[in-house]
């Protein structure tokens, strides 16, 4: 083969590699990658030892193609060679044995600017690796290790991001002893974001608790800030002791003040157990469910008032009885929504789930998740189930 030829076979294979490796932010996927390209342009096999995040952790074989047999049985009979430098990246060869015959093995780090991610291995029994060969090998290492140290960087992203939502997102306070409550936040997708989906519970006088659950719009920083500040401001607004509609109306009007505050969805529901009433205000959120002893549910009827933050105003509260043997079930869209339904589609599911007779309001939640497939929704999932605790 002519030096041109050579040269122009390597430009194709780096064509190839940035085409083939790197199609996803996966660690294991962006290795498994790197060896299957290198198994179909230059090698009889190719494998690939990927090293943890921790200091100190050792390698781990994350994916392998072609004969895996030949990477396992070659013997050294030398010392590998340093043939080449690429950026600091020694790349070593060295030649074994297998079965009488001669194999000839490549290795190379992955690497970046101040860690090594691992190592590649490749075995071929026809030849040694020209020098063009080679520097597609580095090519391809060197392409590898850039798409995992993105794919490390977005994976140390999202880790801070959950904390953040998991510490936002907090469990509700605790009401008073009369009122039990179980709650669940479940983000949405493999790869979490921040949300702007919030519950929360707070002490009124008299026995009374104040059950809240909202829906800021859109995802990220910005949304989860502005979760946290509506939260703030109910807790605040809730201490004065106006009725839900009322406190509706003083959060919509504080929101609108900040132009820079997204809208927001919410729900409020004052439960007075002594007087088995619980009061219902709604500010385009989501209907409540309730559901009885014997696990049927129903969808409670509320006014719905424009979102918060919008200055509209126009919220109106509903009042009904509860008793100790119902379940109240409050829960963001994520719960029910559904991109390819209907929403009354949606909500006529879950006032159908057979709930049966549930010990504890954890299983409640449990089941209503499980129902509804709440793990693999479309968006995020709030859920907050209360029961009065008979004396």
């Amino acid at each position: 083969m002519s030096e041109h030829d050579g040269l122009q076979d390597r430009l194709r294979s780096m064509e190839e590699a940035l085409e083939q490796i790197g199609t996803s932010f996966d660690e294991r996927e962006t290795c498994q990658e790197l060896a299957g390209f290198l198994f179909r342009t230059l090698s009889d096999a190719a494998a690939v030892d990927l090293i943890g995040h921790d200091p100190g952790a050792r390698g781990e074989r994350v994916a392998v193609a072609g004969a895996s047999g030949l990477l396992e049985e070659a013997v050294a009979r030398s010392a590998p060679v340093v043939r080449a430098l690429d950026r600091g990246s020694p790349l070593e060869t060295w030649t074994g044995r297998i079965a009488g015959a001669r194999a000839y093995l490549a290795s190379v780090p992955l690497t970046g600017p101040d860690e090594v991610y691992g190592r590649l291995l490749v075995c071929r029994t026809r030849g040694d690796f020209s020098d063009h060969e080679l520097a597609t090998l580095h090519f391809a290492a060197r392409l590898a290790a850039v798409h995992l140290r993105n794919a490390r960087r977005l994976a140390a992203t999202e880790r801070t991001a959950l904390d953040l939502q998991r510490a936002l997102v907090a469990e509700p306070g605790r009401p008073h002893p009369n009122l039990e409550v179980a709650s669940r936040y479940l983000p949405v997708g493999p790869r979490a974001l921040v949300g702007g989906d919030w519950f929360e519970t707070i002490r009124l006088n008299f026995g009374r608790t104040l059950l809240a659950v909202g829906d800021v719009m859109g995802h990220g920083l910005d949304a989860a800030v502005d979760m946290n500040a509506y939260r703030s401001v109910l807790r605040e607004v809730a201490s004065t002791d106006l009725a839900p509609h009322r406190v509706l109306r003083q959060l919509d009007a504080l929101s609108a003040a900040d132009e820079n505050r997204r809208p927001a969805t919410c729900l409020l529901v004052r439960i007075d157990p002594a007087r088995a009433t619980a009061v219902y205000a709604s500010a385009g959120h989501l209907p409540p469910a309730v559901f009885t002893r014997d696990g049927t549910g129903e969808l409670l009827d509320v006014p719905v008032g424009p979102p918060l933050g919008t200055g509209m105003g126009g919220y109106e509260a509903l009042a009904r009885p509860i008793s100790a043997d119902q379940t109240l079930l409050l829960y963001t869209d994520g719960l029910v929504e559904r991109r390819s339904e209907d929403i009354d589609t949606s909500l006529a599911r879950l006032a159908a789930l057979q709930l049966g007779t549930r010990a504890s309001l954890r299983e409640v939640v449990d089941a209503v998740c499980a129902g509804l497939d709440a793990r693999h929704a479309e968006d995020d999932v709030a859920v907050l189930a209360a029961r009065i605790r008979p004396r």
